[in-house]
């Protein structure tokens, strides 16, 4: 598992552009609180690669699947959602591992991490809102 902000980093697939070359079908993982996003790290390696000799090579396009062989479950198997599920979902699966953090760090009297969590949830929270606000009106995301 990833984590960022206190929150676990959520599995999904997507476009990185390098240089001139756009690579698609990247694992990645991004952070629901912040949105940072980050090659997996588990095949970071292959894209840089791969990434590097098809910029070289002067390619526009580039399928990071065509040349890597590694399946979606040995990838993304030890990520807590993926993208592909609910939104709402995971942003209160999120919220629940956080105020279980939360339990731990006031256990152990961190302060610090207590203030962390704190603002993470903050944001969830509002995130969470906007999601149900949006459902309710029809809409996603």
């Amino acid at each position: 598992m990833s984590f960022c902000c206190g929150a676990s980093m959520v599995g999904t697939k997507g476009t990185l552009k390098h240089y001139r070359t756009q690579v698609h079908n990247v694992p990645l993982l991004f952070c629901p609180v912040c949105h940072r996003v980050e090659v997996h790290y588990k095949v970071e390696n292959e894209y840089e690669i791969l990434a590097e000799y098809a910029h070289d090579d002067g390619a526009a396009e580039v399928d990071f699947q065509d040349f890597v062989m590694e399946d979606e479950e040995s990838i993304f198997g030890n990520c807590v959602n993926y993208e592909s599920e609910d939104p709402l979902d995971i942003v209160q699966n999120q919220i629940d591992m956080s105020l279980d953090l939360l339990t731990v760090a006031k256990q152990i009297q961190d302060e610090k991490w207590e203030r962390e969590l704190k603002k993470r949830l903050a944001v969830m929270s509002q995130r969470r809102t906007k999601l149900i606000h949006n459902k309710s009106k029809g809409t996603t995301r």
